[in-house]
């Protein structure tokens, strides 16, 4: 693959993270306003944040076998394109019924889009030889920022507005990803697809540091703006405050994460990243306003932003490693694309691995619910405590390396 095309493939790779960024943020900084139109409780959306998930992993589960008969690219468009219908009848709904119904609709794409972004991203970095995922990351992380900005701009403004969300999703849905990054080769099902079995156990490990990620993450994202609303009675259109400095201090570790993982290695970088997302989150469920509580959002987001990347990258290491590295790439040339069953096998463990994220998503969304369901400053306490699982979970993400000339790693324990 030439350098031009890797390029072009890795644009259309960003602009699919950031989509699925910007609709994600867009929906939850409004969670707020939904519960006051709909009148529902913590529990009762804790319910329906339970629905989506469980169809988020549906929709992945989806993914991986859509994605052997159409390619990586043509599920995402599918997932996108769900998005488009999802996002009005969530924010134009006439009747709560239309409402959950565009809350289901808007779940089954979230995992369709997650898991194919993901496998894409993989693909990238073992092309490209180097970290990629913390960068393209940081796209999804961009597209939340735009939608924490347009949030905080507009939410004078009637909730209807939110369905122009449903734009950016459609023009990147309708635009021409490159062949190169579409297709995945059918396998044939229950067949193997690499060269050996897929180390399980090392990615279970990984899986579990990612499961507290996004336990930490959705409770954050989701339940952030509703803290800061019921908790300190912070201004309506000020509850995205939860959201944005998360997001913009996430997007600067992110974007530098190649650099980060290159120089300091992962393992320490995580380990560093739990115990000061421990100390965040005290700082969140012990914040005596919500201006001190920002504050501990803000740090937040630069404690975890890498664990998410840094997983998935592992999992896709550790299946393309028990495939072969026959494909490392030399030094200043792109890789040449990976062998067409070791890429299969890569898209299904990816797609796989992707359902830690919805385990963790659930725990952060419904767990964080019913345990602060009369104080939400204990559904923020939880997850200060797990959060430091990370800690001995680090050394699980290092395994296996991204290689350049002569065999060098350019990723180090």
């Amino acid at each position: 693959m030439t350098t031009r095309s890797l390029t072009g493939a890795r644009v259309a790779v960003a602009a699919a993270f950031f989509a699925q960024g910007f609709v994600f943020i867009s929906l939850t900084t409004r969670l707020p306003r939904f519960l006051e139109r709909w009148g529902l409780d913590e529990v009762a959306l804790s319910l329906l944040l339970l629905m989506m998930v469980l169809l988020a992993g549906v929709g992945s589960l989806v993914a991986e076998r859509t994605a052997r008969n159409v390619g990586s690219a043509g599920t995402l468009r599918l997932g996108l394109a769900l998005m488009v219908v999802a996002v009005p009848a969530i924010t134009l709904a006439p009747a709560i019924g239309v409402f959950v119904g565009g809350v289901a609709v808007y779940g089954v794409a979230l995992g369709l889009v997650d898991a194919t972004t993901n496998m894409q991203g993989v693909d990238l970095e073992h092309r490209y030889g180097r970290p990629i995922l913390p960068s393209s990351h940081g796209y999804w992380t961009t597209g939340g920022i735009s939608a924490a900005v347009l949030v905080l701009a507009t939410g004078h403004l009637s909730p209807t507005v939110g369905a122009f969300v449903a734009v950016v999703p459609m023009l990147i849905a309708f635009a021409p990803f490159l062949p190169h990054v579409v297709a995945a080769p059918r396998v044939a099902p229950g067949a193997s697809a690499g060269d050996g079995p897929v180390q399980w156990r090392p990615i279970w490990l990984v899986g579990t540091g990612l499961v507290v990620f996004y336990m930490v993450d959705t409770t954050a994202a989701a339940w952030g703006p509703v803290y800061l609303a019921r908790s300190f009675d912070a201004p309506g259109n000020l509850v995205a405050l939860a959201t944005f400095p998360y997001l913009v201090t996430s997007i600067v570790v992110r974007l530098a994460g190649g650099r980060l993982v290159t120089r300091f290695g992962v393992a320490p970088l995580l380990r560093v990243g739990a115990v000061m997302a421990c100390g965040a989150l005290a700082l969140v469920a012990l914040a005596p306003s919500w201006q001190i509580a920002v504050v501990g959002f803000t740090i937040l987001g630069a404690a975890v932003a890498l664990v998410a990347p840094l997983s998935f990258s592992a999992a896709g290491r550790i299946a393309a490693g028990t495939a072969g590295t026959a494909n490392a790439p030399v030094a200043g040339t792109p890789a040449g694309p990976a062998p067409e069953p070791a890429r299969a096998r890569t898209d299904t463990v990816i797609a796989r691995f992707n359902q830690f994220n919805y385990v963790g998503a659930l725990l952060g969304s419904v767990l964080t619910g019913f345990v602060g369901a009369d104080n939400l400053r204990l559904g923020f306490a939880l997850p200060a405590v797990l959060v430091l699982a990370l800690v001995p979970l680090a050394p699980a993400f290092a395994r296996g390396t991204l290689k350049r000339s002569g065999d060098r790693p350019v990723t180090r324990q």
